[in-house]
């Protein structure tokens, strides 16, 4: 399948996207977008589906904006609900495409719909664009499509990205309040240490007599940062996009991360719920769209978006495969708490396992949203504590050798 996959990505590559304007037989003045190698080979398809073309011209191709999981999250909302009013397919990508401010977005729906109007089924043109839509999406789809129900499992999947988005968005939001804090710290360190503590030394100058220790050591640390300041903000940046480059580089360095943030206090239980809320989501979308179990945990593993996980599905899916039961393997794997385990034998054997595996989607999911919010209570008054004794701590050493002149003056 991959071999095969190979040309019909050079193909869509070397093919372009045109506007065009002309009349169809019954004479009415029809307007579209084809993707097509040549003006010609565009000309000559569209003369084929019984239209007379007279205006016909190459869409510039925008290097403008990217295609981020946010926009494909909405466009599968936008989709299934225009496929479930009764919309034709082709055109809800024309809508959706021109809709968006996204020039990447409207590219990529325009590249679709121009896949699926050479005759291409949709799960087939979804699959052209791996980097946008994964295996879970492209198998919905495909089901869908070979079950005559799309308009159902779009609304489903739909649903499904729309939670895992959600979730992503509280794990992102609870990790960058500190991150953040850290750099609006560092960054007023930094202006009081190269602009203000200066402006106290020369005052300082002029008193005369010896200074305070906390008074030498914090001028200290500004005359460092005067003279290399350029060097500190330089090899901070490099050492930043070194760890990054190296991150997306090496395998084992993602697989040790993966492992390690799992055991961080406070954030691990935090990644933990997440993984598992999303793993659960995933496997009760997948199975209950008709997908078999040991195909749908092909795509169950990736989606909980920790190597952890990954292997433990991995697994899970061999001992499936001999015969053993869910339940079985996913206590084998020692990843899963008992709460999760249970929730599924109940499922096996009462005959609903999606239902089942998505109430424990449901409980993880408002477990992750009370984490976060206990997260942002507990770290505000710590981030206060800290910004505070930081910043009281510059200043009570800057104004000490004035205290101290007060004193001897009085």
């Amino acid at each position: 399948m991959a071999t095969a996959g190979k040309p019909q990505q050079r193909e869509v590559a070397k093919e372009f996207s045109f506007s065009w304007e002309g009349k169809n037989k019954q004479g009415k003045v029809v307007r579209g977008e084809v993707r097509a190698p040549s003006e010609a080979t565009a000309n000559a398809a569209l003369r084929r589906q019984g239209i007379n073309i007279t205006k016909l011209k190459k869409r510039k191709t925008s290097s403008g904006g990217k295609v981020s999981d946010k926009d494909i999250t909405l466009f599968s909302r936008q989709l299934a609900t225009m496929v479930k009013s009764g919309v034709p397919l082709l055109q809800s990508f024309d809508i959706v495409g021109k809709g968006t401010n996204n020039p990447a977005l409207a590219k990529l729906l325009f590249d679709i719909k121009s896949d699926v109007e050479t005759g291409s089924n949709l799960a087939s043109a979804f699959r052209k664009y791996p980097l946008y839509f994964d295996a879970l999406f492209c198998n919905l789809v495909e089901a869908g499509e070979q079950a005559g129900i799309l308009d159902t499992l779009l609304d489903r999947l739909a649903t499904y990205k729309e939670k895992i988005q959600a979730i992503k968005s509280k794990i992102k939001g609870a990790m960058f309040y500190p991150i953040a804090i850290l750099i609006v710290a560092f960054i007023i360190t930094a202006v009081i240490m190269i602009f203000v503590v200066p402006a106290f030394k020369g005052v300082f100058a002029s008193f005369g007599g010896e200074l305070p220790g906390p008074t030498l050591v914090v001028i200290a640390i500004s005359d460092f940062f005067t003279a290399n300041w350029h060097f500190i903000f330089g090899g901070i940046y490099a050492i930043i996009y070194a760890i990054g480059q190296a991150f997306k580089r090496s395998r084992a360095l993602q697989i040790a991360f993966d492992k390690f943030a799992l055991k961080i206090p406070v954030f691990g239980p935090l990644l933990v719920k997440s993984a598992i809320a999303r793993w659960t989501r995933t496997l009760s979308t997948m199975f209950a769209a008709g997908v078999p179990l040991v195909e749908a945990l092909d795509s169950v593993g990736g989606a909980a978006g920790n190597y952890v996980y990954t292997m433990a599905t991995k697994q899970i899916q061999n001992e499936v495969s001999t015969g053993s039961s869910l339940t079985g393997a996913m206590e084998n794997s020692g990843v899963f708490p008992p709460m999760v385990t249970q929730m599924v034998a109940i499922g096996e054997e009462s005959g609903q396992l999606d239902s089942m595996l998505g109430k424990t989607a449901d409980f993880f999911e408002a477990e992750v949203d009370e984490a976060v919010d206990a997260l942002a209570s507990l770290m505000e008054p710590m981030i206060m504590v800290f910004l505070g004794g930081l910043i009281g701590g510059l200043v009570v050493a800057m104004y000490l050798p004035i205290f101290k002149l007060g004193s001897v003056v009085g």
